[in-house]
């Protein structure tokens, strides 16, 4: 029987977290963000970029890979001129708490206007591939399993349309998985808004204007096919909506049928949640499960849909970032939604920050969901102070970071971030790209406690490549249950370490893991130690 363990009044008390240092520079990270010019002007120099976190050699440690803008002709201007030709950065992990920068050797220093890399093993081959999406042409990179990876753009199909409603296509992000149940990975692409360059708002002259003065651009579903490429079938899957303009996609089992539906989080727009028929073929159905749009039935800014099970009682809800105070919808079963972002506490900080990059994270390893959220305005340069909000383990928040470190009494422009264990001591560190200032990154270090933790590494096999994507994990430990959800690019253009950590407070042995595939397959395991990282391949048991 589940027993969500905050029933539990015997619930052992947890050690506080000693916080988190600034390590940017003593770790070689040495990544400059920059967005073409030294003039904040329009909505492309406003929309930052992102963080992809993976392992691209396969040696156990993270790596990081920073997204970057460039000068562009006819929108930049003449004060961007050295930023001409910048590139992405591929920062490998020494394994001793330091990285190098490896894009070029590596093949990927993509020198287009980047927004966000979304990690995949597309062909099952155990090795991670890379599609980045762009302002303009996407690319795909295949992993070629040495430390190197080679464009396959052409051969997958997968470049996108040069222009959709008029203008340059601009990507925002992807999602992957199999929608339609044939064991390959498809892809959603996610397309914003059709930007105009030339454009004046002719109320506001001197100001940026608004999204909702652009038309949108249709994001896309691709079938990945039997011999590797992709078809797009937007519309024969229910999901072509011309004038949208999403600024991310979210993967998930929200009503527990068994099969991946697809919230999509939209600028100044309703919200879709796309329900999966299990035949892949899509309905709209945002209204009736309640995520539309904020309690006060605005249709905000939205950046994210961000899954986690807030509550403990083993389902998942979803947070969604925004430039107001985001909403929290916390999952009632059935596939209905409340929204519970006051009562939770989180409107309180949230309002008036601009939300960007927000991600649920354990930061303390007491077996709850905390919010790390990155913010800054977007329609001027102002900095915001950046939220790290601690769960009491039942859906309430309070902001715990300026206890814990600096960082969090600072005002920043923040835009991508992502949560990793860089150094695989079992306490979730953080790092963020920012707007102010040289474009500066954040690296900080959690410097941990003493509770305890486990990392669940999901591997597939070729024979079905897509099984990891949504695993549920039951972890259940004397009377203490916990659920968490694999969920990729869980972050607006941001992807988190591919391990799903989990903190267990005081204690020390996991009495059974389940691991829940994609496809509804469970397998289980008993007595497993905590702290260390176990691997867990589909089919052929736990290292």
């Amino acid at each position: 029987m589940f027993i969500p363990w905050l029933s539990c009044c015997h619930a052992p008390k947890q050690e506080k977290a000693k916080g988190f240092k600034e390590v940017t520079r003593d770790s070689g990270i040495d990544f400059m963000y920059n967005f073409g010019d030294l003039t904040y002007q329009n909505i492309l120099e406003s929309s930052g970029s992102g963080i992809s976190i993976l392992d691209y050699n396969q040696d156990g440690f993270m790596d990081v890979y920073m997204l970057n803008g460039t000068f562009l002709e006819g929108i930049s201007d003449g004060t961007g001129e050295h930023f001409r030709g910048s590139s992405n950065k591929l920062y490998h992990n020494n394994g001793d708490g330091t990285f190098r920068e490896v894009s070029k050797h590596s093949g990927i220093d993509d020198r287009h206007w980047s927004m966000a890399a979304t990690p995949c093993d597309y062909d099952g081959d155990g090795d991670t591939d890379l599609y980045l999406t762009n302002y303009g042409p996407n690319i795909f990179y295949e992993n070629n399993g040495d430390g190197t990876f080679r464009d396959i753009t052409r051969a997958s199909g997968l470049q996108g349309p040069d222009s959709l409603n008029g203008h340059v296509k601009w990507s925002v992000g992807a999602a992957f998985w199999d929608y339609n149940g044939d064991k390959k990975l498809d892809v959603m692409v996610a397309n914003f808004l059709a930007f105009d360059p030339t454009y004046v708002s002719p109320g506001a002259p001197d100001e940026m204007p608004h999204p909702a003065e652009y038309m949108g651009q249709a994001s896309m579903l691709y079938q990945q096919m039997s011999s590797g490429g992709f078809k797009e079938v937007t519309r024969e899957a229910g999901l072509y909506f011309p004038d949208s303009k999403c600024m991310g996609l979210t993967v998930f089992d929200y009503d527990g049928d068994g099969d991946h539906d697809l919230f999509q989080g939209n600028d100044h727009q309703a919200n879709f949640l796309f329900r999966n028929d299990n035949t892949g073929v899509f309905q709209q159905v945002a209204g009736e499960a309640g995520v539309t749009v904020n309690d006060e039935g605005d249709p905000t800014g939205s950046m994210h849909g961000t899954v986690g099970d807030v509550d403990g009682d083993g389902l998942p809800d979803l947070l969604v970032t925004d430039l107001k105070y985001g909403a929290l919808y916390r999952n009632t079963g059935k596939g209905i939604f409340t929204d519970i972002t006051v009562k939770s506490g989180i409107a309180q900080y949230f309002s008036g920050k601009g939300e960007w990059a927000a991600t649920f994270l354990d930061y303390d390893n007491d077996g709850d969901m905390d919010i790390f959220s990155a913010n800054g305005t977007a329609h001027i340069l102002e900095a915001q102070l950046p939220l790290l909000l601690e769960n009491d383990g039942m859906g309430n928040f309070r902001n715990s970071g300026p206890e814990l470190s600096e960082y969090f009494n600072e005002k920043h422009s923040g835009r991508g971030a992502a949560v990793l264990d860089y150094d695989n001591d079992g306490h979730l560190d953080i790092i963020v790209s920012h707007l102010d200032g040289e474009g500066v990154p954040v690296l900080l270090r959690n410097e941990g406690n003493s509770n305890h933790w486990l990392g669940i590494e999901l591997q597939a096999t070729k024979e079905d490549p897509t099984v990891i994507v949504g695993a549920k994990i039951t972890l259940e430990m004397n009377d203490r249950t916990l659920v968490r959800y694999n969920i990729p690019g869980n972050a607006y253009l941001s992807h988190n370490d591919p391990r799903v950590h989990v903190g267990l407070g005081s204690q020390e042995l996991v009495e059974k893991l389940s691991v829940q595939w994609g496809d509804g397959t469970i397998e289980t395991f008993e007595n497993l130690r905590a702290d260390r990282y176990y691997k867990v391949i589909r089919g052929k048991g736990i290292e």
